[in-house]
This record gives structure tokens, sequence and C-alpha cells, in this order.
């Protein structure tokens, strides 16, 4: 399938009032094809938070901080979300589970669910509250469990074990649309990410939402490379103390030639798609890394060891330095098995 990436500079929506106190944080519009597929990653800082609406239903991906309870329920309140089907916690950490409170005591709910059903922190205990309020307990699921959000189908690929780190107890989707998918990782980290390899699950995906917000503990190579993904989307906070997304990451994401959007950037970024394509608004800084200029021999060529794929010098692609390996011509690099950059085109 060929993805068609189309940018979309956004319009500014009614302001409304956040946790944050005040200022309103508008989505971005772009105008949705009828039936289509529509994935919110939300601006919530270091957090996680996504929202999947198709065909009149909804599903609710983390909810990023207790902090960012009221401003994830102001942008539901904006797409005109009035209930939820599906709300999942992908794991029991603050900066995912925080901000569930607040849709769970907003919004009827139809299911909820979690990797575990008790952690004993204050954030977890508010979820179970709400969600306990409304009647409903929560659920845990299963690898290869399945259910449908109107047209779109989910698919539960993780955990595959149990893990005594956090972290690798993320719920991990696969959702479907068409001949298009959408993976989400939660904070999923390598033995996480091995074992899903291991087991033969279904990774591959045209957008990925990186685990972890970008630490160098999850997106492992062999991982990548079984997603395959042409996007990826990084949910992390502006200047966050963690260093996130780190740079090994990046030149992970560089070597796959995959497109990034990032939220620290882009604040609320949306995909779009029609079961064939999709396509991207952001909220702010819409403009994307574009190809180097064209056409021009170059005096050398650097090509990347790990993917056998060969760069011009001023492509915004390269990898790493140790990765890296010099070429004298294309012939050279084309001769030693290494195959040309999508992006520059060398």
């Amino acid at each position: 399938m060929r993805i068609i990436e189309n940018l979309i500079l956004a319009l500014l929506l009614a302001l409304s009032t956040t946790a944050c106190g005040g200022e309103g944080q508008s989505a971005p519009t772009a105008a949705p094809t009828e039936g289509a597929l529509e994935v919110h990653y939300i601006d919530v800082g270091q957090a996680d938070s996504a929202l999947i609406l198709c065909g009149g239903e909804s599903m609710l991906i983390d909810g990023g901080n207790v902090a960012d309870s009221s401003l994830v329920v102001s942008y539901l309140a904006d797409q005109g979300v009035d209930s939820l089907d599906y709300v999942v916690c992908t794991h029991a950490h603050e900066d995912h589970v925080g901000g569930l409170s607040g849709p769970l005591s907003q919004y009827p709910a139809e299911h909820v669910l979690a990797p575990v059903t008790e952690y004993d922190t204050k954030a977890f205990e508010n979820f179970l509250k709400y969600t306990r309020q409304q009647g409903l307990e929560v659920t845990s699921p299963s690898p290869g469990d399945t259910w449908t959000v109107g047209d779109a189908s989910v698919t539960v690929l993780g955990p595959q074990k149990a893990y005594e780190d956090t972290n690798n107890t993320s719920i991990v989707l696969r959702l479907d649309y068409g001949e298009t998918s959408f993976l989400f990782t939660g904070d999923a980290e390598r033995d996480a990410e091995a074992d899903m390899l291991e087991a033969g699950a279904a990774l591959q995906a045209d957008v990925l939402k990186v685990g972890h917000h970008g630490s160098n503990t999850s997106t492992s190579y062999p991982f990548l490379r079984e997603v395959a993904p042409e996007y990826a989307v990084i949910s992390v906070g502006e200047g966050n103390d963690y260093g996130h997304p780190h740079e090994e990451t990046m030149s992970r994401l560089r070597d796959a030639d995959v497109t990034v959007y990032r939220t620290d950037l882009q604040g609320h970024i949306v995909a779009t798609s029609d079961g064939e394509s999709i396509s991207f608004a952001v909220q702010k800084n819409a403009g994307v890394p574009t190809n180097p200029t064209q056409g021009a021999q170059a005096d050398h060529y650097i090509g990347n060891i790990n993917s056998k794929v060969f760069h011009r010098p001023d492509c915004s692609g390269l990898p790493a330095e140790r990765n890296q390996v010099e070429f004298a011509n294309r012939t050279d690099a084309v001769n030693a098995g290494y195959t040309p950059c999508g992006r520059c085109k060398p």
C-alpha cells in the first residue's frame, strides 16, 4: 500500500479551559472523509493519550498525567464525543493512567481495559474508583483478543507474558482500517518487544506510536524492522528531564527512513485514514523536513551498515556516525549491495 502524506496547517478551535489554567489548546482540524478513521495523538506533554474515532464509536488509549485530566476531557468534548466504547490504560504508570479519571467521571464507558486490576498508587486507585462508579470492572485482555471500533478492528499483541517491569506490562494494540494500520505500544521496552517478535505477533504497521516517549530502551532495531512503519509519532514533553526522544532512537528511525511527528514540536497530531491512504494534520509547525536538493552528483555517499541504505552526505536521514560507511561514488555503493535512500534519492 502506498501512503500519501498530506500535511494540513491546523485551524484553531474554540478555546477550552485546561488543567494548566485558563489557556485553551486547540486541536488541529481537517475535513474528515465520511466514514473515515481518525487517530488523535493528544499533546499531553511528557505523557501519552490517543483518541480513536470511527463510525460513531470511540476508543481512548491512556489519558496522560493527573494534571492532564481536564485537558483530555475538553479535547473529547471538542471532538463531539459523548461516550466512550473502550477505555484502555496501557499500563499503570501515572503518566498514562492519571488523566483517565476525568474522562471516566464525565463520559459513560462500555469497556475498560488495563494489564492489571490492582496497583498501589493514588492515580490507579482513582482510575478503578471511577470505573466502578459506572458499574464496570477493569478487565485484562490477552494476546489475540480482538474487538471493533466502528469499521476498524483492534487486536491485542502484548504483553506476551508477566513482567516485573511495569513498562513491559504495556498493552500493545494493532489498529486496522482497510489497508491501513496503526501500532500502539505504550511504554513497552526491549524485553517485551523481543517476546512479541518471538511469538510471531503481526506487528507490521503504517504508523508506529513510538514506545516510551522515544526512550532508547524501546524501538529496538529488530522490532523496528518488523514493524516497518512509514510514519512514527512520539508523544513527549518539550524540554523534558529525561532527554526524550533519545538521539539513539531518532537515529534508528532515520536509518529506517521513517517520517517522524512529535507532540513537543507539533502539538496535537491527527492521522486520518480512508482505508487506503493516511493524511496528517498538526496543531503547529506544519512544515516537515524536506528532501535535500536532488539531481546533482554528490562527491561521496554515506552508507548505513545496519540498513544497507546509502545517502547523500546532506541527507536529513543520515545514520549515527558509528553506523556509517563512506563510498567514493554511487556505483561503489550499489555494487556493495546498498540501496538508495527514498528521502534524498542519491
